[in-house]
């Protein structure tokens, strides 16, 4: 009889308007996102980069296979996203293992920034039409 033992670890990760459902799998390091690898998916190196940050601080690049759909905002919130639950799924991996050099580096904090709500009266956000005393 088969036992309930899932063979991958599973994190969700948000920023701004994007939210990431991360699957990582033992594996040798490559990276899928929404059915692309992440050289086609995300083109600038620098968000790749923001992706890759939890597993090069914990030392596991080569240990595990990713695999993530993300939806919702621009590019740079998904990568920020994908960030958050890559970091979460290591510490469901290995939680004494990774905690804490996640933990430390910032990458299991979700960051709340996002648009401000536009007001009645403004343009934008804070942005008002030009004060004129006559």
């Amino acid at each position: 009889m088969a036992t309930n033992k899932k063979d991958y670890f599973y994190g969700t990760g948000r920023r701004k308007r994007s939210i990431a459902r991360v699957r990582i799998y033992p594996g040798k390091g490559d990276i899928v996102i929404n059915g692309k690898d992440i050289d086609d998916y995300l083109e600038m190196e620098t968000l790749r980069y923001i992706v890759r940050q939890p597993l090069n601080e914990v030392n596991a690049a080569d240990q595990y296979s990713i695999i993530v759909n993300v939806h919702g905002g621009g590019i740079a919130g998904q990568a920020g996203a994908i960030r958050h639950g890559i970091s979460r799924a290591l510490v469901e991996a290995d939680e004494e293992k990774y905690k804490t050099p996640l933990k430390r580096a910032g990458f299991l904090t979700r960051d709340s920034r996002v648009k401000e709500r536009k007001k009645y009266g403004l343009k934008k956000a804070r942005k008002a039409s030009q004060f004129s005393k006559r």
